[in-house]
């Protein structure tokens, strides 16, 4: 879950650890990453056709917990908290409905570390859920020509026989979002998962969407109404066989 908005120009660089003293106890870890391109996210997915700003503060911090199951990023036009399952972890899946509060707590330190620090009051952009699927070989589909099992819009029809059946696909669609004004993005890549060197596809579905205001009410709104479009997204997307094998009930 994440939120975009426009850059502060009164973070400085010390502000990261400023800001990591205040959560150190939750997030005792942290990296630093490249940034988030402006760009991205807010310009492509919306349309709109303005120029692309330049970060001042060219550098993004992950701030992590203690078992590396969570991480806040930080930069000085972007938050996002993640939930992640360390490889050979048997950590429980964490649903929506645990996360959100965590993400409300967080960003409200956020917020309560700008207002104290002066470094105004954040334009929020776009809001943000991401999920990301790891669907097994072997597991509804063992070749690439069975894709359409999994995916009922991919055919795989080619409009004569020469080609044969692809080695592999990658898949990236864009869904307009009528209520609240928004894109859902669903893209799908082959790759070799590092825990167990597994042949998978990974299937992301990422629901972006404007919230009416700033407001705390209304970025928590946005985030449910993206997550609704990435959940009812993926089960459109998705085959019914496969809903069969996931035991999917909802």
């Amino acid at each position: 879950m994440g939120a975009y908005f426009d850059p502060l120009e009164s973070w400085k660089v010390p502000h990261f650890g400023l800001f990591w003293n205040r959560i150190k106890n939750d997030y005792p870890k942290v990296e630093v990453r490249a940034p988030i391109p402006s760009r991205e996210g807010v310009e492509f997915e919306f349309g709109v056709a303005g120029p692309q700003r330049e970060l001042k503060i060219p550098i993004r911090c992950w701030f992590i917990n203690q078992d590396d199951t969570r991480l806040i990023q930080v930069q000085n036009n972007v938050f996002i908290h993640n939930w992640r399952r360390p490889g050979g972890s048997q950590e429980p899946y964490s649903h929506y409905d645990d996360l959100r509060p965590i993400f409300e707590q967080e960003w409200r330190r956020l917020t309560e570390f700008l207002r104290e620090q002066s470094l105004g009051k954040v334009n929020v952009l776009m809001c943000e859920v991401a999920y990301i699927n790891h669907i097994d070989r072997g597991v509804g589909w063992d070749s690439f020509a069975e894709l359409p099992r999994v995916f009922p819009s991919w055919s795989g029809v080619t409009s004569g026989s020469f080609l044969p059946h692809p080695q592999a696909v990658s898949i990236r669609a864009f869904y307009t979002m009528k209520e609240p004004d928004g894109l859902l993005e669903i893209s799908l890549q082959p790759a070799l998962r590092q825990a167990d060197a597994k042949d998978i596809m990974q299937l992301t579905v990422t629901g972006r969407c404007k919230p009416a205001s700033s407001d705390e009410k209304e970025i928590l709104s946005a985030l449910d109404a993206a997550r609704e479009w990435v959940v009812r997204g993926f089960t459109d997307f998705t085959s019914a066989k496969m809903h069969e094998i996931w035991r999917r009930t909802t």
